[in-house]
């Protein structure tokens, strides 16, 4: 099997390839949009050789097939066996609609027994060993719960549209002991992505069935704090993949506004509370999202990039060179309207990223914009760190700094003059 992407249309397409008769032509196996996740038939379950090279793992005519299984309702994983030579299909497992279960590796050629991962929101992931066509797990692992202050954590899947339509969602993540109907300070947290089509972009991604669990400097430590979160809201970016960053603001502040006009009317968000936050491609939405609206009282941004003529060559999904599409490089760096970001803004950043979009200097010459401009900025470098954060004493003084900067600004911030 090779598969083939075209960069042009975002499609993939996998073919067999006949290595016996070089003259046949390659046949057509799976064709579809690559950001397709519903029509997603899965990846091949592979077998480690014992001159350690690993193969499709093969029974017969069947290859076996392990997926996300993405639904409009979230991730349901799945194990297929497919016959390359006919298409035929068969579903040997698929999980439940309460819980999350995953396939984890096969026990028998055939596939008849096969070993998988389930988790609920309360109790952690544990291997299980399943007998096709039984409904029956029997217990492999016996792992318990250690953090049962995160227990009740409450997680719910929140769909909604923005004003041109387009269909977006979150999954709104309430921390214990909330009390139905209280108004909290909330954070959004994203990832813009782009897409070439509206379908594809509203597409659900993710399970409100997994177990909740905070690694690193995981901004769901603010959940502790009284805050609600708008986990993973999609904030797609849709066009023409060639042109689609010419209207980046523009979708990108619909986005937001959709969300958060989504979590008041649900009667969970204080408009007058709301911070933003993401890493990476996140900081850098962060830091648009206070240049070019007043939606947020603070914002947080880890890791980005602000100023785009420092990476000329292209970005994210950006093909263009700064030298092609000047206008949209420049409008799309917050550094450039940094004398536009009124509402503070903490700036964390690996003293040591070696990232080729993300060097340091991105974090320090934007703070010196804000500040040098009147506007309310920190600068937190963390030694030694990279584009990602390990050092214990980093994970804990980066989740520090949020969790106090979002407490001065936005919990404790106070609300809005009309002026503002």
């Amino acid at each position: 099997l090779v598969t083939d992407y075209d960069r042009d249309r975002r499609w993939v397409e996998t073919v067999r390839i006949f290595l016996d008769d070089p003259g046949a032509a390659p046949k057509v196996i799976w064709s579809r949009n690559q950001q397709d996740r519903y029509r997603n038939p899965g990846m091949p379950v592979m077998k480690m050789l014992p001159n350690g090279r690993s193969v499709m793992h093969q029974s017969g005519d069947w290859i076996f097939l392990a997926g996300e299984g993405a639904t409009p309702q979230g991730d349901r994983p799945f194990l297929d066996r497919f016959r390359i030579e006919t298409g035929e299909s068969e579903r040997l497992f698929r999980a439940g609609e309460k819980g999350y279960e995953s396939f984890a590796g096969l026990l028998s050629e055939d596939g008849s027994r096969f070993l998988t991962r389930y988790e609920t929101p309360d109790s952690p992931p544990n291997l299980y060993i399943r007998t096709r066509g039984s409904e029956e797990r029997r217990a492999l692992t016996d792992f318990r719960d250690t953090t049962p202050q995160l227990r009740g954590i409450r997680q719910q899947l929140v769909t909604y549209k923005r004003r041109d339509g387009v269909q977006l969602s979150f999954t709104l993540m309430l921390p214990p002991n909330y009390k139905e109907r209280e108004r909290l300070p909330a954070i959004l947290w994203a990832y813009p992505l782009e897409y070439t089509d509206a379908d594809t972009a509203g597409q659900i991604g993710g399970s409100t069935q997994r177990y909740v669990q905070m690694r690193g400097a995981s901004h769901l430590f603010l959940l502790l704090a009284g805050y609600a979160i708008l986990n993973n809201a999609t904030i797609p970016i849709v066009g023409d993949p060639e042109t689609v960053n010419n209207t980046y603001i523009e979708q990108l502040v619909m986005g937001a506004e959709a969300a958060i006009d989504k979590a008041v009317e649900m009667g969970v968000a204080d408009r007058n509370r709301f911070g933003v936050s993401g890493h990476s491609y996140g900081g850098f939405m962060t830091a648009n999202l206070l240049a070019h609206t007043r939606l947020f009282r603070a914002g947080v941004a880890r890791s980005g990039a602000y100023n785009r003529t420092l990476t000329p060559f292209g970005f994210q999904s950006e093909r263009r060179t700064f030298w092609q599409a000047r206008d949209t490089y420049i409008k799309m760096s917050p550094f450039t309207y940094a004398d536009q970001i009124k509402d503070p803004l903490l700036l964390i950043h690996g003293e040591a990223d070696n990232n080729p979009g993300t060097f340091p200097i991105q974090s320090e010459r934007l703070y010196q914009a804000v500040r040098g401009n009147g506007g309310t900025v920190r600068l937190v470098m963390l030694p030694h760190e990279s584009h990602g954060y390990l050092g214990k004493e980093s994970v804990e003084h980066a989740i520090w700094e949020m969790l106090t900067w979002f407490d001065r600004y936005v919990k404790n911030g106070g609300a809005k003059s009309p002026s503002e």
